[in-house]
C-alpha cells in the first residue's frame, strides 16, 4: 500500500473546499426528489444502469442491464429493477436487506449525459410483481424497489473526456485475457479454454 505525506492529503471537507470551491448554484438547483418527465425520460430510454449499495462488509458496485426501460419508473418517486438471473453471489441484494442505501447510475449508449438517483430500497418477492417483469416466460426471483430521495443528471464531460461510444475507441476482446483465462488463474482445477468454449451457448441458455 502506497503512503503519503499526511500533509498531501485532504482530510476534511473545509480543506477539500478551499481548493474546489463551492458547487454552482445550477449544479444544486438540478437535484429533485422526484422523476420529472425529462428526468423519467433518460430512465427509459437507457439499457444500463450501475447500482451502488454498501454493507457491513464494505462497498458494492454491480452493473444491470436489459432491453431500454427495464427500470420500471412505478411513479415519480418509486423506480423498480427486475433481479435477473446472475451468479448467485447475491452481493446487492444481501447489501440492501442490511443497509437500504443505493445510488443508481443510468447510461444510454451515444449519450454524453448520465443520470444519477439517489435512495433507499428493498428487495420484493411478491409474486404478481415479479411475473410483470417476466422475459421469455421467465420471471426474476426479486424486484429491487428504490424510492427516490435525489435524482439529477451528470454532464457529458467525464463520457467525453473517455470517448467512451467513439467507434474507434472500441477494445479487441482478443486483445484482454478471456473469462476462462482469468479463472483459470484464479481457481484451482479448472479448465478455462473448456469454458470459453462453451460459454457463448452458456450465455443463450442463462440470460433470462
Amino acid at each position: 500500500m502506497q503512503h503519503f505525506d499526511p500533509q498531501q492529503v485532504i482530510s476534511d471537507v473545509s480543506q477539500l473546499r478551499s481548493r474546489y470551491g463551492e458547487p454552482s448554484e445550477r449544479s444544486l438547483r438540478k437535484v429533485l426528489d422526484h422523476m420529472s418527465d425529462h428526468y423519467a425520460a433518460l430512465v427509459q430510454a437507457s439499457p444500463f444502469v450501475l447500482v451502488a449499495s454498501v454493507g457491513p462488509e464494505g462497498v458494492d458496485v454491480s452493473p444491470r442491464g436489459d432491453a431500454p426501460g427495464f427500470v420500471r419508473i412505478a411513479d415519480p418517486r418509486t423506480l423498480m429493477l427486475p433481479d435477473r438471473r446472475g451468479n448467485n453471489r447475491a452481493d446487492t441484494l444481501c447489501n440492501i436487506v442490511r443497509d437500504p442505501r443505493v445510488s443508481l447510475l443510468f447510461l444510454i449508449p451515444g449519450v454524453g449525459e448520465t443520470l444519477r438517483v439517489i435512495g433507499r430500497a428493498q428487495v420484493v418477492i411478491d409474486p404478481q410483481l415479479c411475473d410483470s417483469f417476466a422475459v421469455q416466460g421467465k420471471a426474476p426471483r426479486s424486484v429491487i424497489v428504490v424510492h427516490i430521495q435525489e435524482v439529477y443528471f451528470q454532464c457529458q464531460k467525464a463520457l467525453a473526456r473517455s470517448r467512451l461510444w467513439a467507434a474507434d475507441s472500441q477494445v479487441e476482446r482478443g486483445t484482454l485475457p478471456s473469462a476462462g483465462q482469468i479463472l483459470q488463474a484464479v481457481v484451482d482445477d479448472f479448465d478455462g479454454e473448456d469454458y470459453d468454449a462453451g460459454y457463448a451457448d452458456y450465455m443463450r441458455k442463462t440470460i433470462y
